[in-house]
């Protein structure tokens, strides 16, 4: 695997920083992307004026250069290594999309065929891992179990632990991508009481991972095609989304050399916060709360009241401005799986109802609030039998490559460095020790 991202073109325009108290002038580089906003150079800023930047949140920080994912949220744009997000999910499978995120290209038809080779034999995990389950209680939390069994993989797999050897580094992303399906679907079934299945070499990726998770040995498990094709969709849709929460703390972890499964098994902790991961697991709690179709109007009203509290769920995105662009990929997926499945679930109607008369509504086209992509994928979900607890663990599943990559990234960047974010300090300055038998 190469590294395709080209080093960002240096500009020779600058910006001016004047100290007003001290009447001092302090120029600064300013650097082009190949698109997106331009960025000041600030890594001399405190080498040169003993000042740091305050920037909490780092929402307008650039904390990386990276040629893997590029988001435009005003414009509702999307794209890995150059691809509309759109043309991937329409025209790609989730292994082609992994490729391409690890290598820079799609690749052609020899190239794919011994890439899903690789990976297709890499799925099992060592036999002792089943016991590793064991230890924790049948009710755990499913990210709690995928925190700790993707960070002992590194006590299973020593051979893949050298950050310095490219080819150790395939490897260890060979077998995360692989495995991860596979542990997945054991935290289910273990939490569940059903008996582990194997990997088949002869399914799909997405195939591979309903098969373990819904199969049993005591009968016959028939692949539905177009479950599989919104399982892959769904995982092309979460691949990789530029440095959000939990890329950020893969990248950081990474810069410490940690190992690539223990950078993962971070990313995977960083998901789980209900702010990140969990907001497709959000909506189905959200249309619990709803509980009737007749409540939807309702609810509407409350979620316009800006004097209450309720928030109608999966609406709107804090990056996308204008659209989700994986919205409507996903909203097609998930019609066409509620048509496949004909399930009666009131939830669901509920969902549906919510969707009709949002995209009427004109408090909803003025402001912007289209269903997003967590809406239609937590509906797809619950429709396919996935319990909630499991949202996230699929969101996991289908971003660990994008982590791969950017830590892949990160790790083969000649002027990497430890991450060591500053603050702004508001505690109280030097003070004198005082014994505890004189403290009031």
């Amino acid at each position: 695997m190469t590294n395709s991202a080209a080093a960002a073109p240096q500009s020779k325009k600058t910006v001016t920083l004047t100290d007003n108290e001290t009447g001092k002038q302090f120029e600064f580089p300013v650097l082009d992307g190949s698109t997106g906003p331009r960025v000041i150079d600030i890594r001399k800023l405190y080498a040169e004026t003993g000042m740091f930047t305050y920037d909490p949140g780092f929402t307008s920080t650039a904390a990386c250069e990276s040629g893997l994912t590029y988001i435009d949220g005003d414009e509702g744009v999307l794209l890995h290594r150059g691809y509309s997000i759109a043309e991937l999910a329409e025209k790609s499978d989730f292994l082609e999309v992994c490729y391409l995120l690890l290598n820079g290209d799609l690749p052609n038809a020899a190239q794919k065929d011994e890439f899903v080779k690789i990976v297709t034999n890499h799925t099992m995990v060592h036999e002792q891992m089943q016991f590793f389950f064991r230890g924790f209680r049948r009710d755990s939390h499913p990210m709690a179990v995928m925190v700790g069994t993707i960070g002992a993989l590194s006590a299973f797999y020593h051979d893949s632990l050298n950050i310095d050897d490219q080819r150790q580094r395939e490897i260890a992303a060979f077998r995360l991508i692989a495995k991860m399906p596979t542990i997945a679907a054991m935290t289910y079934k273990y939490s569940i009481g059903q008996p582990f299945m194997y990997p088949r070499n002869d399914l799909s990726y997405a195939e591979n991972f309903l098969y373990m998770t819904f199969a049993v040995p005591s009968e016959p498990y028939k692949i539905n095609p177009i479950l599989a094709r919104a399982m892959d969709r769904i995982l092309i849709l979460h691949a990789d989304h530029e440095q959000n929460a939990s890329t950020s703390t893969v990248r950081l972890a990474g810069s410490s050399r940690a190992n690539p499964f223990a950078c993962i098994a971070s990313g995977i902790a960083s998901l789980w916060g209900p702010a990140h991961g969990g907001a497709n697991e959000a909506v189905l709690k959200m249309l619990e709360e709803i509980g009737t179709v007749d409540r939807i109007p309702e609810c509407i009203k409350r979620a316009k009241d800006k004097n209450d509290s309720f928030r109608l769920m999966g609406f709107g995105h804090r990056v996308y401005k204008n659209f989700d662009p994986r919205a409507k990929i996903m909203r097609e997926t998930c019609h066409e799986v509620l048509k496949e499945l004909n399930i009666k679930d009131p939830l669901l109607d509920i969902a549906m109802e919510l969707e009709r008369i949002a995209l009427q509504d004109e408090y909803f086209i003025e402001k912007k609030l289209y269903p997003n992509v967590d809406f239609y994928s937590g509906i797809i979900l619950k429709a396919m039998g996935f319990p909630t607890s499991m949202f996230t663990v699929l969101f996991a599943m289908a971003r660990t490559v994008g982590w791969i990559a950017q830590w892949k990234e990160m790790i083969e960047e000649p002027t990497q460095r430890i991450g060591r974010p500053r603050q702004l300090y508001t505690g109280p300055v030097a003070r004198e020790f005082v014994s505890i038998d004189k403290r009031k």
